[in-house]
């Protein structure tokens, strides 16, 4: 009886503490597992090229770019085409040569939901509370069968992610968005692996994305390089001179 009452004091106890792990104890811990505060911030841009691979087998090459504080571009190239996304700090802009239009284009504030978590240099994550962004820990889950610790984080905009992570590295394998455009909701999953380290930070180089409720629509894109701190320039986000007086007006 007393070897019984022992283990549910034991049991008990590990409850206790997982129940008194903190939003801010395991966004610390998740910023520790990447590399810690100081390497993080010493990365100033990167610049990465991967493969893309697509519903129907088609397979695309994607580009992007990132400079701090919170400048990106994006790129898709596919039989001689290339799609541009980009934002230049204030403003988001596309061409979309696939839809037919060859001409640079301002994006709608819907349109850029995506866009704006990716031109977040650090992520939701790091300095949160100085970008608006609120973190809950909600406790245990399971992400393919296997143990997750979740995170819900709350936009300045009001979207929503959900982060899942790994209970042993602190890194993230899972992160599900809400976005809640024209009261309708958008969600979306995005399964993260193969973390390798570029100047010190340990980055995804394995993400497959798309809806939530149909993994038939999901992409896989493999990273097969990924640089730090290369020369960039503002001009290489900028709006093009053709959209510049519209983009005043907005």
């Amino acid at each position: 009886m007393r070897h019984y009452g022992t283990l549910l004091l034991a049991v008990f106890g590990l409850s206790l503490f997982a129940a008194s792990q903190t939003a801010d104890e395991l966004v610390q811990k998740n910023i520790e597992a990447k590399g810690g505060l100081e390497k993080i911030k010493a990365i100033k841009t990167v610049r990465v090229t991967g493969r893309l691979v697509a519903g129907g087998g088609f397979t695309g090459i994607v580009g992007q770019e990132n400079m701090r504080p919170n400048l990106v571009r994006e790129t898709f190239s596919l039989q001689g085409m290339t799609q541009v996304q980009a934002y230049d700090g204030a403003t988001g802009w596309q061409i979309q040569p696939f839809g037919g239009r060859k001409d640079p284009q301002l994006m709608g504030d819907d349109d850029m939901r995506d866009l704006l978590i990716d031109a977040d240099f650090d992520g939701p994550l790091v300095d949160y509370k100085a970008k608006g962004n609120t973190v809950e820990y909600l406790g245990h889950d399971t992400v393919d069968g296997d143990d997750a610790l979740r995170l819900k984080v709350t936009l300045k905009n009001g979207d929503i992610i959900y982060y899942y992570l790994d209970p042993d590295t602190f890194l993230e394998i899972r992160k599900e968005t809400q976005e809640f455009i024209r009261g309708s909701v958008r969600e979306n999953t995005i399964d993260l692996g193969s973390y390798k380290q570029v100047a010190g930070v340990y980055f995804p180089f394995s993400i497959a994305s798309g809806p939530k409720t149909d993994p038939s629509q999901w992409q896989t894109t493999t990273i097969e390089k990924m640089e730090a701190n290369v020369p960039l320039e503002n001009s290489d986000f900028a709006v093009p001179a053709s959209l510049k007086s519209d983009a005043t007006k907005k």
